[in-house]
């Protein structure tokens, strides 16, 4: 597996965890972030590639900051 799916991967493992602990679900999380379920869906999966925007508001949504959803992430 290439680096860039470790991190794609390792980025949406610790979406999905901060939004499990917050009970959220991806639909929840989505409509707090003005973006789409499936792109939730997509990133949690490690399949897509957020834009710094959407990680910014991915963060905000979670009430965090977005260096906590880089944790463990490498380039």
């Amino acid at each position: 597996m290439s680096s860039r799916h470790r991190a794609l991967d390792q980025f949406g493992q610790n979406v999905r965890k901060q939004r499990a602990e917050k009970g959220l679900s991806q639909e929840a999380l989505a409509d707090k972030a003005d973006l789409d379920s499936t792109y939730i869906s997509g990133i949690e999966r490690g399949v897509r590639n957020p834009s710094l925007l959407s990680i910014v508001r991915i963060a905000k949504a979670l009430g965090t900051d977005s260096g906590s959803l880089f944790q463990g992430v490498k380039a």
